[in-house]
């Protein structure tokens, strides 16, 4: 705490705060409260049962105007607004450089989505999805699989690959 100012002219007697509140119950309790007498506070007649009636003829008939304090500030606003949609606009074109296409897509990232993503269906699922009108044998005998594919596939999914009878398996 600050120290108190040692020059201060405000000054208290020793033993002042000591018998305080005895002096002053004791002050209350001899004397009388000086109230003036005879002033009687008095509501007129009818007072209260015709207050609700002027209540409401004051606010009825005081209507006040509504100033607006700074009007232009909405013209800002938009001004801003508009002129930061046009700045995305061209920042979007400005970088665009086309559509991604299944091309775009390395072979490795589609493999890991499917394999990171449950996509839930059965196998049943996914063969009523398949164009198989369109297929046509030579779609199927041109994909030429790797025998190491296979055989690491094998390995994978099937629990005991000797019960394929492969003649040459690692």
């Amino acid at each position: 705490m600050e120290e108190l100012d040692k020059n201060s002219p405000f000054k208290t007697p020793e033993g002042y705060f000591d018998n305080l509140t005895d002096k002053l119950k004791d002050k209350l309790s001899e004397e009388k409260l000086n109230l003036p007498e005879g002033v009687d506070f008095t509501v007129p007649e009818d007072y209260f049962d015709n207050l609700k009636n002027s209540i409401q003829e004051k606010i009825t008939l005081s209507e006040t105007k509504v100033v607006q304090l700074h009007p232009y500030k909405r013209y800002y606003v938009a001004a801003a607004s508009i002129a930061a949609i046009f700045v995305m606009l061209i920042g979007l074109n400005w970088n665009a450089t086309g559509e991604t296409t299944w091309d775009d897509l390395a072979n490795a990232d589609i493999e890991t989505y499917f394999d990171t993503n449950e996509l839930g269906l059965t196998t049943f699922e996914i063969a009523e999805v398949l164009p198989i009108d369109e297929l046509e044998i030579d779609d199927i005998l041109e994909n030429q699989f790797e025998e190491e594919n296979v055989i690491d596939y094998l390995n994978e999914n099937i629990d005991d690959i000797k019960d394929l009878n492969l003649e040459d398996y690692e």
